[in-house]
């Protein structure tokens, strides 16, 4: 089975998440998309980061009716701070009957080979690319690596950082939302300080 990995703080998860995940699991060839929530860093500021499990329950929330569609808490098993490389080669060994692949946005692919041993992840990993409104990955070093696919993705412009302000100042985001995240969020009180 072909798996998509796509990392995340999840902090909210939202419906652009959503978008984008079933896209790569209806459009690329991937089997599943497992969503890898990222657990938090303890070098980090954590004031507006939900805990891990809660995070993860989220996740679970906004995918249990997509049956091609998974939440995961591989990396909270995992020692930190963590890099995908680790990640990876832990899946592997874990699911050897899996072929696991990488969904990154192509911010992320810019800078992948700042990565920790991002040569043997391209080596043995294939790598999903959504795009982005300024696109310029015309220029990338990636451009024609076998390994790199760019899926023509829808381009969703919503942003977890935004969800978390505007519930502090007590805007209406629930339509940015699945209805069972929302839920949750405003029945925990999440989000308001």
């Amino acid at each position: 089975m072909k798996i998509g990995l796509y990392f995340g703080t999840f902090n909210p998860i939202h419906i652009g998440h959503l978008i984008i995940a079933n896209h790569f699991a209806e459009y690329s060839g991937l089997d599943q998309i497992w969503m890898v929530v990222t657990p938090h860093n303890p070098l980090k500021n954590k004031q507006t980061l939900l805990d891990d499990y809660q995070r993860l329950q989220l996740v679970f929330l906004a995918t249990e009716d997509y049956p091609k569609i998974k939440p995961s808490d591989i990396e909270f098993k995992l020692s930190q701070p963590n890099y995908t490389v680790n990640t990876l080669a832990h899946l592997q060994d874990k699911h050897p009957q899996h072929e696991f692949s990488l969904i990154m946005g192509e911010d992320n692919l810019k800078s992948l080979h700042k990565w920790k041993n991002h040569e043997v992840i391209l080596q043995n990993h294939e790598v999903y690319v959504y795009p982005r409104i300024s696109s310029e990955l015309e220029n990338s070093v990636y451009k024609n690596n076998p390994k790199i696919h760019v899926i023509d993705a829808p381009i969703v412009e919503i942003s977890s950082t935004f969800i978390r302000e505007n519930i502090k100042n007590k805007k209406n985001v629930q339509p940015l939302l699945p209805s069972k995240v929302w839920e949750y969020i405003d029945h925990n009180n999440l989000y308001r300080k």
